[in-house]
């Protein structure tokens, strides 16, 4: 019989990351090529991740960067993990998105999430009234309905968007949207990335909580969760310190684009603690180490994918840990 893994399909959440030294430009021209291996190695889909304010990622402008994506490979779905969608206007992303779909049809996911994907200097430029996301259940409703059929007496149309068939994701970091998303029969993704504590539980409540629709007879949860391959473990946890000393910046309000491999960096034992569990769920090492560890955690979870994002300094050492966990498959 197939090996859980084996029939577990993998994809890639992508963040344009910066590295030291490093401009948008090489950033972009690496996700590109990141997104065709991706392809070529038997990825299901690529997503891209909205960010504001903080040095070092480039995929604020989340739409452009799909398009670009989409344009420059030709079967790996392409999506948003996620927009936030309480920075929009619902009828801005329905055209987005519509436009998307027109240029790429079948291919492209709409991830949404609630929170402002930066900080609060972020969310007021970016939000006119800081609710906390509380109408994203209503700025949902509002895009599904330009996204539907037409509908007698509409006043407002996405044209283009109107009547596509276009898949939505919630996308969340808490209960909030697992609940959400079960009561409306959408699929689910949970951002075990950086939030890895509530993941199992929020999976959980997702399950409980769904109801069928014209969406999904079933639930369909995925969780997107860090991992750095290597030929050794050795080599994998040198290399997982860029994303150790990119969450400890984060913490000390002063991010920065990604910094080289190191294991000597100064930090307090209340620093590692919290670094340590904003990494909990990482998964880092040999291919027989990774494995049976995402192997465990797909059972765990129960999930019907897993979405995996790789933060090293050096491209090559990005593109050889996917492909990697693409061997696993």
């Amino acid at each position: 019989m197939p090996s859980l893994l084996s029939r577990t399909p993998l994809s890639v959440l992508d963040l344009a990351p910066v590295r030291e030294g490093g401009t948008p430009t090489e950033a972009f021209r690496n996700t590109l090529d990141l997104a065709r291996r991706a392809e070529q190695w038997g990825y299901r889909r690529y997503w891209l991740a909205e960010h504001h304010n903080i040095n070092g990622i480039a995929s604020a402008a989340t739409s452009v960067l799909i398009g670009y994506v989409a344009g420059g490979t030709s079967t790996i779905r392409v999506g948003s993990g996620g927009v936030m969608l309480p920075n929009h206007a619902p009828l801005v992303i329905a055209e987005q998105f519509g436009t998307l779909e027109a240029l790429y049809p079948g291919r492209i996911d709409l991830g949404l999430g609630r929170a402002p994907g930066g900080d609060m200097a972020a969310s007021r430029a970016l939000r006119r009234d800081l609710n906390d996301g509380d109408d994203f259940a209503a700025l949902l409703a509002e895009l599904r309905a330009f996204l539907a059929p037409p509908r007698p007496g509409q006043s407002v149309h996405a044209y283009p968007g109107e009547g596509s068939d276009l898949p939505i994701w919630l996308l969340g970091s808490s209960g909030y949207s697992a609940e959400l998303a079960g009561l409306l029969g959408l699929p689910f993704a949970f951002a075990g990335h950086f939030q890895p504590d509530p993941m199992e539980a929020a999976l959980a409540l997702y399950r409980d909580s769904f109801k069928p629709s014209a969406d999904l007879e079933r639930p369909y949860a995925m969780a997107c969760i860090p991992v750095v391959a290597a030929d050794s473990d050795e080599h994998a946890r040198l290399l997982a310190t860029t994303a150790q000393r990119k969450f400890l910046n984060l913490i000390r309000n002063r991010p920065v684009p990604a910094l080289p491999p190191s294991l000597d960096f100064d930090w307090s034992a209340a620093e590692q603690a919290a670094v340590a569990s904003k990494l909990r769920a990482a998964v880092i090492g040999a291919p027989a180490t990774i494995r049976p560890k995402l192997e465990s955690l797909i059972a765990t979870l129960q999930i019907q994918e897993l979405m995996i994002v790789t933060d090293t300094f050096h491209h090559a050492d990005r593109l050889h840990s996917y492909e990697l966990v693409a061997s696993l498959m």
